[in-house]
């Protein structure tokens, strides 16, 4: 028998007062093969970031993410949510980025209560840079191994699970 660590209903929250659901083999294959990804992809797609451009595979996101949006500029929560991760790890990279004068941070001029992270053009020059490094790994270790059907399936679950981070805004 296989548990997840507590009981979960169809809303993702957890009933501690239930009686465990144990997962039947389907399931135990499911949850084994996502996990496997979760705990073990990140780390394949970021070998190549640090190897050849210093970058770990969250602050390529973030300047990347930077480098696609108009004047290169984004409130700090939607970068947050677009890289997939919470504001305060965004905020610890952003500084690490501004100290490598890849990133500047400035109140937004709309609202002085928000932050926006600006890329600079050292910071675009590096995502152009490491781009195609990670694209090829990519597409070596995710795209290429799936059909056009595997790509629509994976997409779609990946929509149907997405997590947004507690102290999204």
């Amino acid at each position: 028998m296989s548990g997840t660590g507590g009981p979960m209903g169809g809303t993702g929250e957890y009933k501690d007062d239930e009686e465990p659901r144990w997962l039947d083999e389907q399931e135990k294959a499911a949850w084994t093969g996502l996990i496997s990804l979760v705990l073990l992809l990140p780390a394949k797609l970021e070998s190549p970031l640090r190897q050849e451009h210093g970058l770990t595979l969250f602050e390529y996101l973030v300047l990347s993410h930077l480098s696609e949006a108009p004047r290169r500029k984004l409130r700090m929560g939607e970068l947050a949510f677009l890289a997939s991760g919470s504001l305060s790890r965004l905020s610890n990279v952003v500084k690490r980025c501004e100290q490598r004068d890849l990133v500047v941070r400035m109140p937004d001029p709309a609202d002085g209560r928000y932050t926006l992270a600006e890329l600079t053009d050292a910071g675009f020059d590096i995502v152009r840079q490491a781009a195609p490094t990670h694209l090829r790994a990519v597409r070596a270790i995710v795209l290429d191994a799936l059909n056009t059907a595997d790509q629509k399936a994976l997409a779609r679950i990946a929509e149907k699970m997405r997590i947004v981070p507690d102290d999204f805004g």
